[in-house]
């Protein structure tokens, strides 16, 4: 774990999240090592860890220019920063599919997809797109092994594909196939795992291939794959999606193979009572770190070894026998444990730079709605 502190802790109310954006660009070149000899086109990072247009344009300026997302709101805040590809990985249901379909009309310059993986949907959004006279790209969502979304290879799923490819408002893009379930320390375990997975994928493809139907890409991987596929596959027409890698937090290095990100996004928090000897009260509850993960949810630096008591919608009490050294009003720097739904519980982060909080940024990818 790498930590960083500001040096105007005192003008930063807490709890407060702190983005370094120095960390982030190193993060980012990191990332660009893993193409290789390749073009940073194969990179398509997934932008729900951060939510901000300004890391959009970070990425964009490192030269990465595709992009995805789980929400229209997620398309639209990144549309809006210049993001030239996106897809969206989340198959658009209701009246998700015409504000999809607005996406497409309102930002002109930027090429979107999105996924399926049932007839039912599919055939809507052909039916939405012919009601306007455009074409969708569609990719076909595969289940390798998640078991959330997706479908796995086989006759069905070569039936769907086939009506993309066939239908005139939908442009078969290929597969869409996240591979969250594969999370392991150890790098050749998780290479049998992502071949294990992978392996049916790229022998379906070869079938649809041969029966004529063209798959002209997979996109798949999250954090602990990417760069893993990358350096196994580089024959294989691939984009991977890692999303974390930007910010990082303490829960990816325990299961994912070493890698050598920073920990660019910290929450500085306060102590706020000491009830007993040997317990600290701090002002991070439910609302100011992810709560989906079993505690510990964030540690603090100095304090790693201390002993979950409790967690309240604003507060945290911890046990620990160093508790007399963090008075009332202490500052602390807390690393998430997730840092992807920790940011969502925030409306704005603070950019620093030079060891200075210097501005905070509206996180706009927390939204439902921005204005489609």
């Amino acid at each position: 774990m790498r930590w960083f502190k500001i040096e105007n802790e005192h003008e930063v109310p807490s709890p407060s999240l702190l983005i370094d954006v120095e960390r982030v660009k190193r993060n980012l070149r990191r990332m660009l090592q893993w193409t290789g000899d390749r073009d940073p086109s194969v990179l398509r990072p997934h932008v729900k860890t951060h939510k901000l247009p300004q890391i959009v344009q970070l990425k964009r300026d490192a030269g990465i220019a595709k992009f995805k997302t789980s929400t229209i709101a997620e398309c639209e805040m990144t549309a809006g920063a210049g993001g030239e590809d996106i897809l969206m990985a989340y198959q658009p249901v209701g009246p998700n599919i015409d504000r999809f379909l607005d996406l497409i009309e309102t930002f002109p310059a930027t090429r979107f997809s999105t996924i399926v993986d049932c007839l039912k949907i599919a055939q809507q959004l052909a039916d939405a797109a012919k009601g306007r006279r455009r074409t969708i790209d569609v990719y076909l969502d595969i289940n390798v092994g998640m078991n959330r979304t997706g479908i796995v290879v086989g006759e069905l799923a070569e039936q769907v594909y086939r009506f993309i490819c066939e239908s005139p408002q939908l442009r078969a893009m290929g597969i869409h196939a996240y591979d969250g379930h594969i999370h392991h320390h150890d790098k050749d375990t998780v290479v049998r795992m992502m071949e294990d997975a992978f392996t049916p994928v790229w022998q379906w493809r070869q079938k649809l291939e041969a029966d004529g139907l063209s798959i002209p890409k997979v996109v798949g991987c999250g954090t602990p794959t990417s760069e893993l596929m990358l350096r196994k596959n580089v024959d294989v027409d691939v984009e991977v999606s890692a999303g974390t890698s930007v910010l990082w937090d303490a829960g990816q290095p325990t299961f994912s193979p070493p890698m050598e990100f920073e920990n660019a996004a910290l929450i500085l928090a306060r102590v706020i009572s000491c009830p007993t000897e040997n317990t600290i009260g701090i002002d991070v509850g439910h609302k100011a770190v992810a709560a989906e993960m079993q505690p510990p949810r964030i540690l603090f630096e100095g304090l790693e070894d201390a002993e979950f008591v409790m967690q309240n919608e604003e507060h945290l009490v911890l046990r620990s026998n160093r508790a007399g050294d963090y008075p009332v009003g202490r500052t602390l720097y807390g690393m998430p444990v997730h840092i992807c739904p920790t940011v969502a519980l925030y409306d704005h982060v603070w950019r620093v730079e030079g060891g200075l909080a210097i501005e905070r940024w509206p996180v706009t990818g927390r939204a439902r709605r921005i204005s489609l």
